[in-house]
């Protein structure tokens, strides 16, 4: 008996401790299944269905939404223009995040100010970068196109050519996540041991040796966490797209999340825009996958 009385005091205090486990989850929980999973579910929903303005409810087409976008050339530009703007943007930012985070933890005077300053655009408002970088970018009026012209060289108007359109916005986007990738390197550097370098200096390693060696190989945990931001944050520019572009000249600068939105907020096809969703979300989590399957078992976890 006193053995079944210790067994369910046992199972009593047991459930206690489950139970407050619970409510303290509770509210990231219900922040997580009303903010992502019901959005991921409804986007699945909707995007088997035709709904557009002015119909009632959604009806049930299956897959009759993908099947349409696959034969729609306009589809297959964004994508070409969605991996173009990653291949431009991913590697640059992340090599002058780089060294940016070297640079910022040196201890050398005035370092807070540089990690603010680098920083710093990463926290501006979108409208305010997008003013500012179409200040620089304005036709004939413009810093760029004023320097071009005080060299004697002709103007570019860069946002309105089919040819500079992506190279000009993938250059605005550097400026802005360089920063922002900045934090994650100087946060992998620091938890690098001081002693490891002085060995390395000991041994006459020279400076790119030492960050070809020692440094890189030891970033590898941070460089798949960034490299995996990276490529995600770069599908899901739209903010800068609707100020400064719009998807001009005739859809060069139009990118994926953008399309999103013209579909379901200027065309209101609700079902076509949750279709592309899905799509965005497929392609993401893939990415994500690869990178973790492929390179996680060759890093090495301090």
């Amino acid at each position: 008996m006193a053995r079944t009385s210790n067994v369910r005091k046992g199972l009593s205090k047991q459930l206690e401790i489950d139970l407050k486990a619970w409510l303290f989850i509770a509210p990231a929980l219900a922040f997580i299944l009303t903010f992502t999973v019901y959005p991921i579910l409804r986007s699945l929903w909707l995007g088997m269905n035709q709904l557009e303005m002015g119909m009632p409810k959604p009806y049930f087409v299956g897959f009759q939404n993908y099947v349409q976008l696959a034969s729609e050339p306009l589809f297959w530009k964004v994508m070409r223009n969605s991996f173009a703007f990653s291949l431009l943007t991913v590697l640059p930012s992340m090599a002058l995040g780089i060294g940016l985070a070297i640079i910022v933890n040196k201890k050398i005077r005035g370092v807070g100010f540089l990690r603010t300053a680098y920083f710093y655009p990463a926290v501006m408002p979108m409208i305010a970068i997008a003013s500012t970088w179409m200040f620089i970018y304005m036709a004939q009026y413009g810093m760029l196109d004023q320097l071009l012209a005080s060299l004697g060289l002709k103007s570019l108007n860069v946002l309105s050519s089919k040819k500079t359109v992506l190279p000009a916005l993938s250059l605005m986007y550097i400026w802005k996540e360089a920063g922002y990738l900045m934090i994650f390197f100087l946060s992998g550097l620091q938890n690098i041991s001081t002693e490891i370098y002085e060995a390395a200096k000991i041994d006459g390693a020279r400076p790119w040796t030492t960050f070809r060696k020692i440094t890189l190989p030891l970033l590898a945990p941070t460089m798949l966490f960034v490299s995996t931001i990276a490529l995600t944050n770069s599908l899901k520019l739209v903010d800068h797209i609707v100020i400064m572009t719009e998807g001009a000249p005739n859809n060069a600068s139009t990118l994926l999340l953008y399309y999103i939105y013209q579909q379901g907020f200027i065309y209101f096809d609700q079902g076509k825009a949750s279709s592309l969703t899905v799509i965005m979300l497929v392609i993401m989590l893939t990415v994500s996958m690869l990178q973790f399957i492929k390179t996680d078992t060759k890093i090495y976890y301090n």
